[in-house]
């Protein structure tokens, strides 16, 4: 991914970003440098926090990329895969009913997740829901749109 531009983000910007995350995530992103960076090839936008790729512009919606939130560690939006899952999940692939053990009731559809595995927790991707948190388990169908995996560009982007 080429670099298009890269610039500090001002204090308003950082404040903003970080009441966005609070709000919907229930984590307080802690860094002493804010850069937003845009790219030549993609539509991707993405803040460096210290340097590391820790939140990304997803459509209109600021939120944390797979590191920011193994970073983190959020408890709000968080969508948990069993084992089964975890495969498919980390190779980009929309998240079914049935490899849900677990989703947080604050979930609307057309939210941000974040998608983890359910032994260590480990984030593996971010994706937007296509149902309410509560509707998430079950035994057939697709409840998540995968947007940002372990391993694509994005996770591979080092600042």
């Amino acid at each position: 991914m080429q670099v298009k531009s890269r610039h500090h983000l001002r204090s308003d910007a950082v404040s903003d970003l970080e009441e966005t995350l609070a709000e919907q995530l229930g984590v307080s992103p802690d860094g002493d440098a804010y850069e937003r960076v845009e790219f030549e090839d993609t539509d991707w936008e993405v803040v460096l926090i210290d340097g590391e790729p820790q939140v990304a512009e997803f459509g209109d919606d600021l939120f944390l990329t797979v590191r920011g939130a193994n970073a983190y560690e959020p408890e709000k939006r968080l969508v948990t895969v069993d084992a089964g899952a975890i495969s498919f999940v980390s190779d980009g692939a929309d998240v079914m009913r049935p490899g849900i053990t677990d989703a947080t009731e604050d979930i609307s559809p057309d939210d941000l997740v974040v998608i983890a595995e359910e032994s260590h927790g480990k984030v593996l991707a971010v994706g937007r829901a296509r149902v309410d948190g509560a509707e998430m388990a079950g035994n057939e169908g697709k409840v998540v749109d995968s947007l940002h995996h372990v391993g694509d560009d994005l996770y591979e982007f080092t600042g």
